[in-house]
């Protein structure tokens, strides 16, 4: 199985969004539509909580909805709200020292990622990100130095909110600092439960833990892998070693004379960096977002891509994953 990471820059949404919309339609809209039309919220319901929740993102989401041609499924599709259900697993530490710096590890299947690397100024704040789900995020930063990446909660729970993605998306596009990204995430309804960490460039990092059914939990902890707390989901936590992946990140940050190089290396290690691609919980990427920079390195085992947000290059960069491992999440 092979991932194409594509680098795309274009200040405003046009022709470049919409030739990867059209790319990438097909499979989203089978994954929206899966478990049936009415499944779905209605366009009204759709456009309605979007206005009232993100009334900010109201004008980018419309013109999106437009380049996509103006559907039913695609508008709802491109809201966010109330999507499928998904899963993934992830690694995230914060390194504070003398810089700030976001390292993740990206756990999920290949089929799934859209692998898209979005230099983008749509309202006005310059963002670097991985996209999901064609406008949403999965990492990334902004010009004002806050960094923020997702991982899964490991909890099974589904409530009637939004899509992560689009809330990180939300965050990048309006936010400056750590402190005000809390109070969105204190605010928007989210769909699944997910761990969100922030860093921002005065070093304030923050942990958040995000539910559909109860309110979120604002940890200073620098390490966040796949639960809140205690293990609610033992046969997840137990697939992806969510524990022992906590233990180790928290390792590396708090080991005497360790450096964020030596941090940047365990993640490319196991158990951190996983090869069990055949089930759905290998790293498809690790992320090094160093904000003071303005600068981010996607790595792979033998392989990099560096970007940033002033100096940006459009490239293509092909990623093979064995999807005959077992892994090491075993």
């Amino acid at each position: 199985m092979k991932i194409n990471f594509r680098s795309i820059e274009e200040q405003r949404p046009g022709p470049k969004w919409q030739d990867l919309f059209g790319q990438r339609w097909a499979g989203y809209r089978r994954w929206f539509l899966a478990e049936g039309d009415s499944a779905r919220p209605s366009y009204i319901e759709c456009a309605r909580n979007l206005r009232r929740h993100m009334p900010e993102l109201m004008p980018t989401y419309e013109c999106l909805a437009d380049l996509a041609g103006g559907g039913d499924a695609a508008a709802r599709f491109l809201s966010m709200y109330c999507p499928p259900p998904y899963l993934s697993a992830c690694t995230q530490a914060v390194w504070t020292g003398d810089e700030a710096v976001l390292v993740r590890n990206y756990d999920y299947g290949c089929q799934l990622l859209e692998g898209s690397i979005w230099n983008s100024a749509w309202n006005g704040q310059k963002v670097l990100a991985m996209s999901e789900g064609l406008w949403g995020v999965l990492d990334g930063m902004n010009e004002s130095g806050l960094a923020v990446s997702l991982a899964f909660g490991g909890r099974l729970d589904v409530g009637e909110g939004f899509g992560i993605p689009l809330i990180l998306r939300y965050i990048l596009e309006f936010c400056t600092d750590t402190p005000s990204a809390i109070a969105i995430l204190q605010r928007v309804p989210v769909h699944m439960s997910y761990n969100v960490t922030l860093v921002d460039r005065a070093q304030r990092f923050s942990t958040v833990f995000v539910a559909p059914d109860r309110a979120a939990v604002i940890r200073q902890v620098p390490v966040a892998t796949n639960h809140q707390g205690g293990i609610e989901w033992q046969q997840h936590a137990l697939a992806t070693a969510t524990l022992e992946r906590e233990h180790i990140a928290a390792s590396l940050l708090a080991g005497s004379g360790q450096s964020v190089e030596d941090l940047i290396a365990g993640f490319l290690q196991p158990p951190l960096y996983s090869t069990a691609f055949n089930r759905g919980f290998g790293t498809l990427y690790t992320a090094v977002y160093r904000v003071a920079r303005g600068t981010v390195t996607f790595l792979w085992p033998g392989q990099s891509l560096d970007q940033s947000l002033d100096v940006f290059s459009e490239t293509s960069l092909i990623r093979h994953y064995n999807l005959l491992d077992a892994g090491n999440f075993l």
